[in-house]
């Protein structure tokens, strides 16, 4: 990433937002090979349960930071893992606007106080049959957040350049679903990202000023 200012880094962000988007090939970097299949991430003509979340990107240090969220144990999606703020449509509802919703429920962050860039490209997840819609927003300083206690484990900020350093992407053979697959993931201080967060996490990582080609992920060790 390069060394331009905060304000830079969202410039060039949303010039390509309203581009043409890295999609799944991007996507495809953070994904085990059974799910590198285009047909399969593709959003339409799925009967699918609908989502927004919310990629808030903003400054630490004046350098971009994103917020993730770590979910509670008992939830019935996706419980335990490390995900963007957002959930499930209302009838009636624009995407969009659930992405804010969802993100104002969770975490007590104000509406009024994201300004929306754009939109990444939506994503079938097939074991808990949801397309999510993936949005990028951004707050001009540190966001006041009150998490909720029962949705949210943890809140963590996280520095893009964290995600771009040597080593930040990694691989294990891990056992999901009975099968032996090899995962790739961020590795955050012992924090592993993940499945369908790490693969939005990757089209938003290519398309910052100066991310250049994605590097391969290491082999960690074995085991999750």
């Amino acid at each position: 990433m390069t060394a331009a200012s905060f304000d830079e880094h969202i410039a060039r962000l949303r010039a390509r937002l309203a581009g043409r988007l890295p999609g799944t090939a991007a996507q495809f970097t953070m994904a085990p090979v059974y799910r590198q299949d285009a047909r399969s991430a593709d959003v339409r003509d799925k009967r699918c349960r609908e989502a927004g979340v919310l990629a808030l990107l903003f400054p630490l240090d004046d350098e971009p930071a994103v917020l993730l969220t770590v979910r509670r144990a008992h939830l019935n999606d996706h419980a335990g893992q490390i995900s963007f703020p957002g959930g499930r449509r209302e009838p009636g509802e624009d995407l969009r606007d659930t992405a804010l919703r969802e993100a104002h429920e969770e975490l007590g962050l104000a509406p009024t106080s994201v300004e929306m860039l754009g939109a990444l490209t939506p994503l079938y997840i097939p074991p808990s049959n949801f397309c999510v819609y993936p949005f990028v927003g951004v707050t001009r300083r540190a966001p006041d957040l009150r998490p909720h206690d029962e949705e949210v484990a943890e809140v963590l900020p996280v520095p893009l350049a964290r995600l771009t350093a040597p080593g930040a992407r990694r691989r294990e053979p891990w056992t999901l679903r009975g099968r032996t697959v090899e995962v790739p993931f961020f590795d955050l201080d012992g924090h592993k990202v993940w499945g369908a967060t790490a693969m939005m996490l990757a089209e938003l990582l290519a398309l910052m000023p100066g991310a250049g080609e994605a590097p391969s992920p290491d082999r960690g060790n074995a085991g999750a």
